[in-house]
């Protein structure tokens, strides 16, 4: 393996060892294409190396490319040299990084800082085909969770302002999650509790044979039709041998905790990218932070956001 494409174990290592911006590029190449260049339009794997530009030029479409072409930094003008660092701060920040925290750390401005977060964000999105459980008896626990102010802690005159009522939830999102003890956690942001909105999720993507544990919800009266389920009621017990959903409660603390401690306050059209940020260091909390960093490398190909579909002034396919 060429020194190349070693990668640092600490934050300090990064730094140094990517300052040089033909090391970032050399390593971004290698993490995006193990097996050999080809291009992200046509995908042939007949092109030659424009050194001086450190671009390709395709023998097949006759297209010129960049490392940067078809992934988070396309028409980027932030160097590689900026983004791995920034990539590997919120990869192993336990409770995240704001974007004033990255535009003093990297010397950037806010505005970009924030923008580079959510690009970073989209990279961490991890989607499967795999449902959750159904092996081994795998137990699978499902809840929900409220993300936003309780009406008790707003001023009385936003409260009249937005028709907020006390003790209402209605002005909160709802985020549904389901977690494999000591496995992998999924959320999503929803409508609302109600079982047309959390049931056909559920049955997206958890196996049918799979133990499934929930809270004592009415949306959830009708999963026995489906999955091998079991509820524990909370107004008279959190623990029923191993009916329980302290696990996917533990997931909630470590959530609000980022959000409400470096984020403070999040827009609910961005809810989901916040989400699949916790999500994905959740999931990789097994390894160390050069793997976490690693995996997220690999993950930067085939997505791209614009800034136009990020404020919601373009509408955005797919994420």
């Amino acid at each position: 393996m060429s020194t190349k494409d070693v990668t640092p174990k600490t934050l300090l290592e990064v730094v140094i060892h990517f300052a040089d911006e033909r090391t970032a590029w050399e390593y971004m190449r290698n993490r995006r294409w193990p097996n050999g260049v080809s291009c992200p339009r046509c995908e042939c794997d007949r092109v030659h190396l424009i050194e001086s530009r450190m671009i390709w030029r395709c023998n097949g479409c006759r297209k010129q490319f960049s490392v940067k072409v078809g992934t988070i930094f396309e028409d980027s003008p932030i160097k590689l040299s900026k983004w791995i660092p920034a990539m590997w701060l919120i990869a192993n920040a336990k409770n995240g990084i704001s974007s004033y925290e990255l535009h003093r750390a990297l010397g950037v401005t806010q505005k970009t800082a924030w923008f580079m977060l959510h690009r970073i964000r989209l990279a961490m999105q991890q989607e499967s085909f795999e449902k959750m459980g159904g092996k081994n008896g795998v137990e699978v626990e499902v809840d929900e969770t409220f993300i936003g102010a309780n009406a008790r802690n707003i001023h009385q005159d936003v409260r009249e302002a937005k028709g907020i009522k006390q003790g209402s939830q209605g002005h909160r999102s709802v985020v549904l999650g389901m977690i494999e003890r000591d496995g992998s956690v999924r959320t999503f942001h929803v409508e609302d509790r109600r079982a047309n909105s959390l049931v056909p999720l559920l049955k997206k993507h958890i196996h049918p044979d799979s133990w499934l544990y929930t809270d004592s919800n009415p949306a959830y009266v009708m999963l026995p039709d489906w999955f091998r389920h079991e509820m524990v009621d909370h107004a008279v017990e959190y623990v029923n041998g191993r009916v329980s959903t302290n696990c996917m409660e533990n997931y909630w603390s470590l959530l609000k905790r980022t959000i409400r401690g470096t984020y403070v306050s999040v827009e609910p059209f961005h809810l989901h990218r916040y989400l699949d940020e916790q999500a994905f260091r959740f999931n990789e909390r097994k390894g160390t932070d050069a793997s976490r960093f690693k995996t997220l490398a690999s993950q930067v190909s085939g997505k791209r956001l614009t800034y136009k579909k990020l404020t919601g002034k373009e509408e955005a396919i797919g994420y």
